[in-house]
């Protein structure tokens, strides 16, 4: 545990030593970027450790604090969630050092650093904490760093209304959660995450309460419609490097509460599995349906991460339904695809988002109607926001159609059996829908863009980015490459 305290030490003292030198942008700059990735490299070796060697990494103190101790724990769960989060949050560092020079002049760059670094390790600590108050302080201090990350031009009317909406829904969620910690401290008698395991001996109310309260609290931090209001406002109001963390892996942690929630429940019963695919078709087909009427860049992206929650949803869905009916094959092939789709959609959502900044960053405009020709102005992005335009869209052989073919394969194998037969058919349906409308999205999002003649003065003035941005969105497009290419081993790894 001795590293991930250390990488969280190391990102709140270089975001504050960011902060007390913000005036200085070049200093800012390079002490936020660079304490921010040197802490998510130290965070990923007890990570990728943990992940290797199956071995449960523990800090257990006694704290002042009622209702448990200091408790830090690094699981095979937490550790996987961890990989995304650091890998996306330190591509994210290297490109925003170079994104966030356009504001040097109007504003203090310290200021935007420490809030981020701050939220990278409040993330961090969402995944290790094992005690309900740590935990719900880790999940506060997240929400509050990712506000002001999107208020970052609070001076526009639009940045502080997306703020206001993000603030405002983000803690009725988190209400929810400490309606959720109440109900199983009062059962367990502490809220130390190891007393939960036993929370399935209360009955079936309190097991389903709780599945109800987690499916909401964390439901409202990941996305799911119709909780999902903050997001398409919060997501295009960021800096684009934010909105790549805060799309690619700050959603996840609800996806980490939700599933974190489920392994203290115990046998899961089969309704919960309906649910999360009613909630998964909901959130994927709309998601997408909004998304292919979007003008607006980053808000079409900011839509289609509704949409993949959906998907998520829906390979968590199946696998709990396989677990409920004793199908352990469908259990096995749902969640490992769900769980794949997570690290899968950081990497291929945080490159796409970092495109889109990129053009931003060229053109001075998000609308679509007013791009054009870029490919020939900004190759490099072009290539990028290709990838991952054919990631996202689930097309082989790229990462995004290994998770989405685990999740078909479940749903097939499933529509043969009793008591699964409709669920997997819905699951195929709906996915096969799903892609095809991802599908169309995004050749009108790329031809619009990149293709063609340039419609605008904006698109006229298109020239490719530095360094800094190249190199942060070629690590993630290296990412959706390699995990398409060793999709045999990424899967059994899963």
């Amino acid at each position: 545990m001795f590293l991930i305290l250390l990488a969280m030490s190391v990102l709140i003292f270089s975001g504050l030593l960011s902060f007390y030198c913000g005036r200085n942008p070049r200093c800012a700059n390079v002490i936020g970027a660079g304490g921010a990735m040197l802490g998510c490299v130290l965070g990923l070796i007890p990570a990728v450790r943990v992940l290797w060697t199956g071995q449960i990494e523990t800090l257990h103190r006694a704290w002042d604090v009622p209702y448990g101790s200091f408790f830090l724990q690094i699981d095979p769960l937490s550790a996987f969630f961890l990989l995304p989060i650091l890998g996306l949050s330190a591509a994210a560092a290297l490109y925003g050092a170079e994104y966030l020079i356009a504001y040097q002049t109007r504003k203090n760059l310290g200021g935007p650093w420490f809030f981020y670094n701050l939220l990278v390790a409040s993330m961090v600590m969402v995944t290790v904490a094992r005690n309900g108050v740590l935990f719900l302080l880790a999940w506060e201090v997240m929400s509050l760093a990712s506000y002001f990350l999107v208020t970052f031009e609070h001076e526009k009317e639009n940045v502080r209304q997306a703020g206001w909406t993000y603030l405002v829904a983000t803690h009725l969620g988190t209400a929810f959660l400490f309606i959720l910690f109440l109900v199983l401290g009062r059962q367990a008698g502490s809220l130390d995450f190891d007393r939960f395991a036993s929370i399935g001996a209360y009955g079936s109310s309190v097991v389903n309460l709780t599945f109800l309260l987690a499916l909401i609290g964390f439901g409202t931090k990941a996305g799911f419609m119709p909780f999902h209001v903050w997001l398409p406002e919060a997501h295009p109001a960021a800096p684009s490097h934010v909105s790549a963390v805060m799309s690619g892996v700050m959603i996840k942690t609800g996806i980490y509460g939700l599933v974190r929630t489920l392994t203290w429940l115990g046998q899961p019963e089969a309704w919960w599995g309906w649910v999360l695919i009613g909630i998964g078709l909901v959130s994927g087909g709309w998601g997408v349906l909004f998304a292919l009427a979007q003008h607006d860049l980053k808000r079409l992206l900011a839509y289609c991460s509704v949409e993949h929650i959906g998907i998520i949803a829906l390979g968590l869905g199946l696998g709990v339904l396989g677990m409920a009916v004793n199908q352990p094959l469908i259990a096995v092939l749902g969640l490992s695809g769900g769980l794949l789709h997570v690290l899968n959609h950081a990497l291929f959502k945080g490159l796409l988002f970092m495109g889109a900044g990129a053009v931003l960053h060229a053109t001075g405009t998000r609308d679509i109607d007013q791009l054009g020709g870029l490919i020939k102005r900004m190759p490099w992005t072009a290539a990028m926001f290709l990838i991952g335009s054919v990631a996202i869209c689930g097309l082989p052989p790229l990462n995004g159609f290994v998770s989405e073919f685990l999740i078909y394969v479940g749903a097939f194998y499933g529509t043969g059996l009793h008591g699964v037969s409709v669920s997997g058919a819905t699951v195929v349906v709906g996915l096969a829908m799903i892609g095809g409308l991802a599908a169309a999205c995004f050749a009108k999002a790329f031809g619009i863009v990149f293709l063609g003649e340039a419609r605008s003065e904006h698109a006229m003035q298109g020239h490719e980015v530095g360094y800094a941005m190249r190199i942060g969105m070629l690590a993630l497009a290296l990412g959706c490459i390699t995990i398409g290419f060793l999709a045999p081993q990424v899967t059994a790894m899963v």
